[in-house]
C-alpha cells in the first residue's frame, strides 16, 4: 500500500468499497453441516475491490473495513464484529482478505491491452480466484486447523465446502469488473509486467542527444 497519497477520488472509492463489503454482510451467514467458518458474500466485495480498483485501493478498502470490526462494528454477516472473531477459526479467511484483495488487483492491473470483453472476464477471474480464493485459503486453512486443533489435511478437506460457492463469487466479480471497465477504462490503473521489473526506461546506446 506503498506509494503516493491517496487522491479525494480515491478516497471516495476505498470508501464506497469498504460500505460495498460490509453491505453484503446483509447477506445471512451460512454454516455448511455444521462448519465454524461460515459461507458468506463478503468475499465477493473483497474480488470485485481487486479487479475494480487495484492492488493499492483494493488493500485499503478491505483494511478500512477490517479496523471497523475489531473495533467492535457488527459488519460481519450474522452481525458479528470485535476482537474476538479475529481469534476464532474463521480469523485466517478474514486477515486474508487484505493480501487476497491486493493479489487480485495486482494481477487485474497486468492485464494486457485491447483484450475482448470475454477475454477480459477470463482474466479478471483468473485473478479473483487466485487472489480470493488462493491466497484467502492459504492462510485461512492453517489458521482454522490451529484454532480447531486439527491437521492441515484434515482443515484443508473442511474447507472443499467453500469451493462451489467462492468459484460463483469469482464469475459475478469477473463479469462485473469487465463490464465496469469497458465503461470506465481509466478506473483501474495498467502495469506492464516488463515496465514493473525494470523500473524506468532506459536510453538507447545508439539514440542522438541534443
Amino acid at each position: 500500500m506503498a506509494g503516493r497519497a491517496l487522491g479525494v477520488r480515491d478516497l471516495a472509492l476505498v470508501a464506497s468499497f469498504a460500505a460495498l463489503i460490509a453491505a453484503l454482510g446483509m447477506v445471512p451467514a451460512w454454516y455448511p453441516f455444521g462448519a465454524a467458518v461460515p459461507v458468506t458474500a463478503q468475499t465477493l466485495g473483497v474480488m470485485l475491490a481487486g479487479v475494480a480498483l487495484g492492488s493499492r485501493r483494493a488493500a485499503w478498502a478491505v483494511a478500512v473495513f477490517l479496523v471497523l470490526v475489531a473495533v467492535g462494528l457488527p459488519l460481519l454477516s450474522g452481525g458479528r464484529g470485535g476482537l474476538a472473531v479475529l481469534l476464532g477459526p474463521s480469523a485466517g479467511f478474514l486477515l486474508g482478505w487484505l493480501p487476497g484483495a491486493w493479489f487480485t488487483g495486482a494481477l487485474a492491473e497486468r492485464r494486457p491491452e485491447r483484450l475482448p470483453r470475454r477475454a477480459l472476464a477470463v482474466w479478471f477471474g483468473a485473478a479473483a480466484a487466485a487472489g480470493g480464493i488462493g491466497v484467502v485459503y492459504l492462510l485461512g486453512v492453517p489458521v482454522m486447523a490451529w484454532r480447531l486443533h486439527a491437521s492441515i489435511g484434515r482443515a484443508l478437506t473442511l474447507s472443499v465446502v467453500y469451493l462451489p460457492g467462492d468459484l460463483v463469487k469469482v464469475v459475478v466479480a469477473a463479469a462485473a469488473a469487465a463490464g465496469l471497465h469497458r465503461g470506465y477504462p481509466s478506473l483501474l490503473p495498467r502495469r506492464e509486467v516488463a515496465a514493473a521489473l525494470a523500473g524506468t526506461t532506459r536510453m538507447r546506446p545508439d539514440a542522438e542527444v541534443g
